[in-house]
């Protein structure tokens, strides 16, 4: 059983570093790639976006086909669709042809991610192996993250832009073999479970739009009528989402989860620490390479700090909250976010690269701690039979966090001029966040944990 049980994390945790290191490492490929297949800013932004809303919009739907036909069968086929829209990423020859490639890789990984964590839900049925397997898990996907700059900006350098797409295809092979060794899981299935195409729908519109709107809003004008449109279209989708979940008998988004203090506190937590990280994340990358002038590689170099302690935080905290409960690693690890945040504001393009290195490290730190804490609690508030879908919710709202996040901050930076005013008052906002994801965690958790 111990031998299944680490062949799951494995497995698992090895497919889980390349869908979050591409939701990072494309930062610093920006202006390759605009070179390269000569597009403008508008057509960079939807090549992050691509990836991050498909993911997003349909990690509900992956844990609800998990539910209903096998944890293992479609986070298999999540991972085939992956690899192989990695490999059309690496060969396009059009920004359109990159672009919906990204999409598809966002469809790929929207299926596997929620199936990992079920996975592992069924391989680890103690409370405390589980919370220590999902520390791991998470810290694979932590590492990944932080270092998707400085990975990107290494291949960059050596081999060209196409070279960070091509680079996950040896891994997702390797992810797919150790997959097939783990047992089929049909018989935990529940066919019962229908997908909520309504919802699914009404969710990609809201999200979308509401995304769309933040990104071009800046360009086109607030006030101008594809912008209105847009709000309107946004506005009611959103509404027509949380009516169609409210009453549908299997929602894709069960509002019901929400009752529990500690399940809607880690969703609030998730989002909002992926919103001020990743959108931090594209905005440091273009501190440095547009106002410090860095290259790829250097850019890559310069998130260093990140990289350090943001695994050895995911270890901390897994074992933290095995041993404590998860409340103190989560409320300490935003405690490090608000710090390290505020740390950077007095930072100019004169000052030393020290001034900016130290925060990051606070950052790091904190970001490590707050996921598996945060991760354990959530899956523990639901039953095995509904593990699919709530991790569905979980990874839904962390990537719904870095679509805005990234378009928030970047509205920030295109409308605030000069470049440091903007990133100053992105900074100052990421701190505000965190100090309220605080006070909600605080309320939502008991004193006990």
């Amino acid at each position: 059983m111990k031998t299944l049980a680490r062949r799951v994390l494995a497995a698992t945790s090895i497919s889980y570093i390349v869908v979050i290191l591409d939701t990072s490492i494309v930062n610093v490929a920006l202006e390759r790639i605009a070179h390269g297949l000569s597009t403008d800013i508008a057509g960079l932004q939807w090549v992050v976006n691509a990836y991050t809303l498909a993911f997003a919009s349909l990690l509900l739907s992956g844990g609800t086909l998990g539910d209903r036909w096998g944890a293992r069968n479609v986070y298999l086929a999540g991972l085939a669709v992956f690899t192989l829209a990695s490999a059309l990423c690496g060969i396009a020859p059009s920004l359109a042809i990159l672009t919906v490639a990204r999409v598809l890789q966002g469809v790929g990984a929207a299926m596997l991610v929620p199936c990992s964590l079920t996975l592992l839900n069924h391989a680890y049925p103690d409370p405390g192996e589980r919370t220590h397997a999902i520390g791991v898990w998470a810290g694979c996907g932590g590492a990944a993250l932080a270092a998707g700059p400085l990975v990107g900006g290494f291949l960059i350098d050596l081999f060209g832009w196409r070279s960070i797409f091509l680079a996950n295809i040896p891994i997702g092979a390797l992810g797919i073999w150790m997959t097939s060794r783990i047992p089929r899981d049909d018989e935990k299935a529940n066919h019962t479970h229908h997908l909520d195409l309504s919802g699914q729908i009404t969710a990609i519109l809201a999200l979308g739009t509401l995304v769309a709107v933040l990104i071009e809003g800046p360009a086109l004008g607030w006030d101008s009528p594809a912008v209105l449109i847009g709000i309107a279209i946004c506005i009611v989708a959103w509404l027509a989402f949380l009516t169609i979940e409210a009453r549908r008998a299997q929602p894709m988004l069960p509002l019901s989860f929400f009752r529990n203090g500690v399940f809607a506190g880690s969703t609030i937590v998730a989002m909002a620490t992926t919103l001020t990280f990743f959108g931090l994340i594209f905005v440091f990358s273009l501190y440095f390479q547009q106002v410090r002038e860095y290259s790829p590689l250097r850019t890559g170099l310069a998130f260093l700090p990140l990289t350090a302690v943001v695994t050895g935080g995911n270890m901390v905290s897994g074992r933290w909250a095995k041993a404590r409960g998860p409340r103190w690693p989560v409320l300490v690890g935003l405690g490090c976010l608000v710090i390290g945040f505020l740390g950077m504001v007095p930072s100019t393009p004169a000052s030393p690269y020290w001034l900016v290195g130290l925060p990051m490290l606070a950052i790091g730190l904190g970001g490590g701690l707050i996921t598996p804490a945060a991760t354990a609690a959530l899956m523990g508030t639901v039953e095995k039979s509904r593990a699919g879908i709530a991790a569905g919710v979980l990874n839904s709202a962390r990537q719904t966090g870095a679509a805005l996040g990234v378009a928030i901050f970047g509205t920030l930076i295109a409308t605030l001029h000069p470049f440091e005013v903007g990133m100053r008052t992105a900074l100052q906002t990421a701190a505000a966040l965190s100090f309220l994801s605080a006070l909600v965690w605080w309320h939502a958790t008991p004193s006990r944990q």
